[in-house]
């Protein structure tokens, strides 16, 4: 089947694409940047550049598609372009009228558990674009999904990183609020079956996890699993709408708006025992904490283009002469004693217990830090003797880190001179971490690479005559374009090795 698929680069697209690659269907992908999305699957995903916020741009989209599944929403405003009523409405109109004109045979539309009762203007205009669903023509289908989470959800992945990075923690009153999460993958599957499937259709079904939680249970989960349980804040929901409001004028995305607050006072559950993730997909639930520590460890890139500010480059570094180990050795020793080499109480590695201490492709580390709480890294990269981790969501920077050896020419005719170095570029990833990087942050950085750097030089048996040297300045705008490309690439290559092996 030839499948066209809106929202694939979100939270739920991309594992349904996964899906449906890995089970021999052909992928349409509807999005503005449809080329470069496309890049992280190696084949059978065809983009189609558009946006269903503009019938001209959805003209053509299903051509030729036996079905379509519209995942693409939004859950907040960016006014006057960027609304409810002209994404989740009018979007999906449009994109219902190309089905038809195509002649596409299934239309499956995910909406939202609150659909049905929500009063949140979210929530009406999912109701709304129902409505608009069931006048298909052909074979229709609603999915009313409970909260979906996943790496870079709005809600859950943001407590994470709050539970990661804050010293206390504001939640909506006591956080008792009822709401019914349901895992990424598991959402996928049934998806995948409902565009693969005739039947069923002409219906909507709701469909969530087996549990029924509040956000004070996922906070008490999310401090077990990473060691940080900061104390709660309740406040009442006009003081946190208007703590966000005042943060959004600052440059700050909490993430957080009035909008938000009704869908969290509302009881985002399913009614009844009828739940069709189990009783119409078959699908086995993912335990609730099972899914939390998966999102732990799989948390997006946050790339050095969605920062705040100016590109800073910073580099730390030292000559070794008459060092025991040559290049590759010492590159050896960098990538498999990094969690020995970082200097703690500065730079705690495995601050979560997960066992990865090590510089491997692949590998998220998660760093402590002071006045920061925990971090993660991710290793886009080892190789030519250098290492490349790219910072997560979560993170109070944007940006990466090198780790580099090379080898250098000896003038004196002695043993050949080997430089280690440090190379990091950063943005604030918004306005307030900004301004703590330019006070606190930078001397702190600095200390903590400058120890690392002479950690190394001690380990290689050399010593550093001119010690420790660095070196700060800002990029200019083509070349921190040059950088964000690449880390993207890299990012992006990464990415598609993982999928290759998951087909």
């Amino acid at each position: 089947m030839r499948i066209l698929v809106t929202g694939g680069t979100g939270v739920i697209g991309k594992p349904v694409i996964d899906r449906l690659i890995q089970r021999g269907h052909s992928v349409r992908l509807l999005s503005r940047n449809a080329e470069r999305d496309a890049g992280l699957w190696p084949e059978r995903v065809e983009p189609y550049s558009g946006s269903v916020s503009d019938a001209g741009l959805v003209r053509g989209a299903a051509e030729g598609c036996d079905a379509v599944l519209h995942i693409a929403g939004i859950v907040a405003e960016e006014p006057p372009a960027v609304t409810f009523q002209e994404v989740n409405v009018e979007g999906t109109r449009r994109l219902l009228e190309e089905a038809q004109r195509a002649g596409a045979a299934r239309f499956v539309y995910v909406s939202s558990l609150g659909a049905s009762h929500g009063a949140s203007d979210y929530h009406c205009s999912k109701r709304e674009a129902e409505e608009l669903v069931r006048g298909f023509q052909g074979s229709w289908l609603v999915l009313r999904p409970g909260k979906v989470y996943g790496p870079g959800d709005d809600v859950i992945s943001t407590l994470l990183a709050m539970v990661r990075t804050l010293p206390a923690i504001p939640t909506v009153g006591w956080g008792k609020q009822p709401f019914q999460p349901i895992w990424m993958d598991d959402l996928a599957q049934c998806l995948v079956a409902a565009a693969e499937a005739e039947e069923p259709a002409g219906v909507t079904l709701e469909l969530a996890g087996s549990e029924v939680t509040t956000t004070a249970e996922v906070l008490e989960i999310l401090g077990e699993i990473t060691g940080r349980s900061p104390p709660r804040l309740p406040l009442p929901a006009s003081v946190i709408g208007a703590g966000s409001s005042l943060a959004e004028s600052l440059g700050f995305q909490p993430g957080i708006n009035d909008d938000v607050l009704t869908m969290l006072a509302e009881e985002n559950v399913i009614e009844g025992e009828e739940n069709a993730l189990v009783t119409v997909f078959n699908v086995s639930p993912t335990p609730l904490r099972d899914g939390l520590r998966r999102l732990a460890d799989e948390l997006p890139e946050r790339l050095p283009s969605e920062g705040v500010g100016p590109l800073y480059r910073h580099r730390y570094w030292a000559d070794i002469r008459g060092g025991r180990l040559d290049a590759d050795a010492l590159f050896t020793l960098v990538c498999d004693h990094f969690g020995e080499l970082a200097p703690e109480p500065l730079l705690e590695v495995d601050a979560e217990g997960r066992g990865e201490v090590a510089l491997r492709p692949g590998a998220t580390l998660t760093l402590s830090v002071p006045l920061r709480g925990t971090i993660q890294v991710r290793v886009e990269e080892v190789r030519d003797r250098a290492a490349t981790s790219v910072t997560l969501a979560g993170h109070p920077l944007s940006g990466m880190i090198r780790f580099l050896v090379r080898e250098l020419t000896a003038h004196d005719g002695g043993p050949q001179p080997l430089r280690f170095e440090v190379r990091s570029y950063f943005r604030g990833s918004n306005v307030a971490d900004r301004a703590v990087m330019a006070t606190v942050g930078r001397p702190l950085q600095e200390t903590t690479w400058r120890s690392l750097v002479e950690a190394v030089v001690q380990r290689s048996g050399g010593e550093a005559v001119e010690g420790v040297q660095t070196s700060h300045g800002r990029l200019s705008e083509d070349e921190a374009e040059h950088v964000e490309r690449w880390v993207e690439g890299l990012v992006m290559r990464r990415q598609r090795e993982e999928a290759d092996q998951r087909a």
